[in-house]
C-alpha cells in the first residue's frame, strides 16, 4: 500500500472520530419560553422549548399568564403590582422543573449513547408528581395515630388546618413552601388577632413536618421558617396564694359536683408539686400505695414519687371510694383503650378549665386556666405561690408544708 493512501485512510479516520466526538458532545438545551393565546387579550402558556441535532420540542405547562408580564428580549418572568404571588411561585416552580430536566439531560451525555428529544420528555413526564404539603401532613397525623402520639397528632392536624385555611383549602408543593409564602402566613395569622405564642405553635409544627419530608428527600432545605418567629414568649405568671386555696375549700359546693371535682383537682394539683391535669387524668389507683404515689409525666417522661399528705388523702379517699371498678382515680377517663381515652381527657380538660374560670367568679379571683401547672407549680412563701423562687423538689417540700398543714385543719374540721 503506497504511503499517499495510508495517509488518506488516516485522515479519513481522524475525521469520523472528530464527528463523532462532536455529536457525543452536543448536548440538548432547555429554555423557557410565552406562548401567547390566538385571542387577543387573554392570558398565554408557559413552556419548555427543548434543542437537540436540529430538533425542536416543547413541553406545554398548565402556568398561564398575560403577555404583560412576560419580557420576551430577556425571557423571563416580569413582575408587576399584584401578581407578586403568582410570579413567586411560577419563578420557583420554572427554575425546578428545568432544573429536573438538565439533570436528565445530563444523565442522558453521560451514558455514552445517542439520545433523542423524546426521551428526554418521556423520562421527564414519567417521573412521580412531587409530593404536596397539606397531604403530606395529614397523612403525618395518621402514622402519629396509628402510633398512639395523639398528641402530637391533634398538634398536625390542627396546624394543617390552619395553613389549609389561609391557601384556601389549595394544597402545594414542597418546593413552594418558601420564606416568601410563611411570612405572609405569619402575617396572616397576626392579622386574625392570634397571639405570638400561638402563632409560633403553628410554625414549630409545619418546621418539623418540612424538616422530617427534607430527611425523607421530599424537598431540599432552603430553611423557609428562618424568618419568622419560633420561640415561646413570656406570659404573665398568675399565682395563687394560700388564702385562695383555703377559700375554695371553704366554698360549699355540694349542690355542684363538677365544680367540686374541679376545686378538688385544683388542691390536689396544688399540693402534689403541680401536677398537671394529664397527669391526675391519668393517674390509676395501682400507683397509689404506702402513704406514696408515682406516676411518669407525660411531657417529659420523668418518674415522680409523692408524699400522700393528708388533705390529698382524703381527696383520694373520696374518689377512689366513689368508682370501685374504675381502674383510674379521679372520674375523667372512663375509658382504658388510649385513643379513646385521650379523647375524653381532651374533653374533660375544656370542661375543667370552664369550671375554674367558675369558681374564680364566686371567688371573685381569676385562677389560672388553662395549664393548671402554671397556677399550681410553685411553693407558697407564707403562702404565696411564686414557682420561679425554688428550683428543687426539696425546697418545695419544705415550702408548701405549711399550707398543706392549713389545708389540713380546714378539712378535718366539722
Amino acid at each position: 500500500m503506497c504511503p499517499s493512501h495510508n495517509h488518506v485512510i488516516a485522515r479519513g479516520f481522524i475525521l469520523r472520530s472528530v464527528i463523532h466526538n462532536k455529536d457525543r458532545t452536543c448536548m440538548a438545551t432547555i429554555k423557557l419560553k410565552f406562548r401567547p393565546s390566538t385571542v387577543r387579550g387573554k392570558a398565554g402558556t408557559l413552556c419548555y422549548q427543548l434543542c437537540h441535532r436540529q430538533e425542536n420540542r416543547q413541553i406545554t405547562t398548565d402556568m398561564r399568564i398575560f403577555p404583560e408580564w412576560w419580557d420576551e428580549t430577556r425571557r423571563r418572568l416580569v413582575t408587576l403590582p399584584g401578581n407578586e404571588e403568582i410570579i413567586t411561585g411560577y419563578h420557583k416552580r420554572t427554575e425546578r422543573e428545568m432544573r429536573i430536566v438538565r439533570e436528565i439531560i445530563r444523565e442522558l451525555d453521560c451514558g455514552g449513547e445517542a439520545y433523542t428529544l423524546s426521551e428526554i420528555i418521556n423520562r421527564y413526564r414519567s417521573l412521580p408528581p412531587e409530593p404536596c404539603f397539606l397531604d403530606y401532613l395529614g397523612k403525618g397525623a395518621g402514622r402519629l395515630r396509628e402510633n398512639a402520639r395523639y398528641g402530637t397528632a391533634r398538634n398536625y392536624r390542627r396546624a394543617m388546618e390552619s395553613l389549609s385555611t389561609f391557601l384556601n383549602d389549595k394544597d402545594i408543593p414542597f418546593s413552594a413552601l418558601d420564606s416568601a409564602l410563611v411570612r405572609r402566613y405569619e402575617a396572616w395569622l397576626r392579622g386574625r388577632k392570634v397571639d405570638r405564642n400561638s402563632c409560633s405553635f403553628y410554625m414549630r409544627v409545619l418546621r418539623a413536618a418540612y424538616n422530617k419530608g427534607v430527611r425523607e428527600g421530599l424537598a431540599t432545605q432552603d430553611f423557609p421558617f428562618g424568618g419568622v418567629y419560633t420561640g415561646v414568649a413570656r406570659t404573665p405568671k398568675r399565682a395563687v396564694d394560700g388564702e385562695t386555696v383555703l377559700a375554695l375549700q371553704r366554698l360549699d359546693l355540694s349542690v355542684s359536683p363538677a365544680l367540686a371535682l374541679s376545686r378538688d383537682l385544683f388542691v390536689f394539683g396544688y399540693c402534689a408539686r403541680g401536677m398537671t391535669f394529664v397527669d391526675m387524668a391519668y393517674l390509676r389507683k395501682e400507683n397509689v400505695s404506702e402513704g406514696r404515689f408515682t406516676y411518669r409525666r407525660h411531657k417529659t417522661g420523668q418518674r415522680l414519687t409523692i408524699r400522700v399528705e393528708p388533705c390529698m388523702e382524703a381527696i383520694l379517699k373520696l374518689y377512689t371510694r366513689a368508682r370501685p371498678e374504675s381502674p383510674y382515680v379521679f372520674p375523667i377517663l372512663t375509658d382504658t383503650d388510649p385513643e379513646r381515652a385521650y379523647r375524653q381527657y381532651r374533653t374533660g380538660l375544656n370542661y375543667h378549665n370552664r369550671k375554674l374560670k367558675r369558681l374564680g367568679g364566686l371567688l371573685g379571683i381569676p385562677l389560672p386556666c388553662p395549664p393548671i401547672r402554671r397556677a399550681t407549680a410553685g411553693p407558697p412563701p407564707r403562702v404565696t405561690v411564686a414557682y420561679h423562687w425554688l428550683s428543687s423538689a426539696r425546697e418545695w417540700d419544705i415550702a408548701a408544708k405549711r399550707l398543706r398543714l392549713f389545708i389540713w385543719i380546714l378539712w378535718t374540721m366539722p
